[in-house]
């Protein structure tokens, strides 16, 4: 892509390093080390925080980085982490370590309830100097030795002035959102520069909320793929987008461009697999290349268009994530980028995919036809739809056990009831 056009408004950074991370085993020691090495602080966005063998790494690295005096603040979900106990709550907070929760709520008969409306990013900031964005979580189904079903996964390591915008848009969360009075903190990029012979990329920082940022995530799509001209993949979990979106990826393979989807072909939730394939016709039909990746589930969150345009981050292209959930994507304008980017998944896909002809998916079109035409006019007009919920302001909460009293209930549940 022949430097793109930025829409009005946006702030590129130029002169970063990017460093694409692949799964838990290459993003767990990098963020870990980069924590151990932080001098004032740590912030990290996450949806969800586990007590597993991951979980209590991360935990060991705050508790360090606190006990030497640095300021570490930690904000999870509260759907995605009400499983943390008290305990490992308590050698956290007893630590320094500044835990809050966004929006929790209590379960209903063993249900979570909280459903929209979440914490989605994966933010990591360490002394303003380092930054982390992708879609992984801390908990051991990242890693390879979890099994079957261990996920497939990306993030970015990134150092220069987009961290600048990566720390502001944490704080403002953690600091706005929970009316928390903090201690002004000053921007604290004083450390070592990027090394000018590899900062080279130009960024954006994309979020995604339900107040001032509705659908900039899905808009940069959009713009790329109404845009490209030589080749389009994106490899995404949990694919069922608007119907601009389905329209201009199927345009794009119209008029000549290789458009590959890389998609779930041994799921996670299988509803969304099942929903991903109701689209698959409209698709198809007109040269876009779907390839499904059956090795384990796939839960990357990724995206490159022609030579130059990349993103990497936390949002989905289905309703929760592009209507709903707060997200956090990184756009990258870099050659160097795209070219790594694009040798993985080119490999991923001819090597660990499946492909997916469009004589398999006609084969009882009838039946599904009136189910697809159902679906195309639901997401034409989900945001609008959407709109109708009710847009609750979501509070954040401090983490904090109950003195004297050790439970058996879920640490949320058991803060709501305090």
């Amino acid at each position: 892509m022949q430097d793109f056009i930025a829409h009005p408004g946006e702030h590129w950074r130029t002169d970063n390093e990017a460093q694409l991370l692949i799964n838990g085993e290459e993003f767990f020691p990098s963020v870990f080390a980069a924590i151990g090495g932080a001098r004032e602080e740590v912030l990290i966005e996450t949806f969800i925080f586990r007590d597993d063998k991951v979980g209590r790494e991360l935990q060991q690295a705050l508790i360090d980085a606190a006990q030497r005096g640095v300021r570490v603040e930690m904000l999870v979900d509260g759907y995605g982490s009400d499983e943390l106990q008290a305990p490992f709550i308590r050698a956290m907070t007893d630590a320094g370590v500044h835990l809050l929760a966004f929006d929790p709520q209590p379960r209903r008969f063993g249900v979570r309830t909280n459903l929209f409306r979440r914490l989605h990013r994966k933010h990591v900031v360490v002394d303003g100097e380092i930054g982390f964005v992708g879609g992984i979580n801390y908990c051991a189904d990242h890693l390879a030795d979890y099994g079957p079903m261990a996920k497939q996964d990306y993030a970015m390591r990134v150092r220069g002035p987009i961290v600048a915008d990566l720390h502001r848009a944490t704080l403002k969360l953690m600091d706005e959102t929970s009316r928390l009075t903090r201690a002004a903190r000053p921007w604290l990029s004083r450390g070592p520069a990027p090394d000018a012979d590899t900062a080279k990329a130009r960024m954006l920082l994309s979020v995604r909320d339900n107040t001032e940022h509705t659908n900039d995530i899905e808009q940069h799509y959009l713009h790329a793929v109404t845009h490209a001209r030589q080749r389009i993949i994106i490899a995404n979990a949990y694919f069922f987008p608007g119907y601009r979106l389905l329209r201009e990826l199927r345009n794009a393979a119209r008029r000549g461009v290789d458009v590959t989807l890389i998609l779930q072909g041994m799921p996670d939730i299988p509803l969304m697999r099942l929903c991903s394939r109701l689209l698959y016709n409209y698709l198809l039909r007109d040269g876009v290349v779907i390839r499904e990746y059956t090795e384990r589930p796939l839960h990357g969150k990724v995206a490159l268009v022609d030579e130059r345009w990349a993103t990497v981050g936390s949002s989905n292209l289905d309703p929760l994530s592009l209507s709903l959930n707060l997200e956090g994507n990184l756009i990258i304008d870099d050659r160097a980028f795209n070219a790594r980017l694009h040798e993985h998944l080119h490999e991923l896909s001819q090597t660990k995919c499946k492909s997916i002809p469009l004589e398999r998916v006609l084969r009882g079109y009838w039946w599904r036809a009136p189910i697809i035409f159902v679906c195309f006019h639901f997401l034409r007009h989900f945001p609008a739809i959407v709109g109708l919920l009710p847009a609750h302001s979501p509070k954040l909460k401090p983490m904090l056990p109950t003195p004297g009293v050790t439970p058996v209930t879920p640490a949320f549940d058991q803060e709501k009831a305090s």
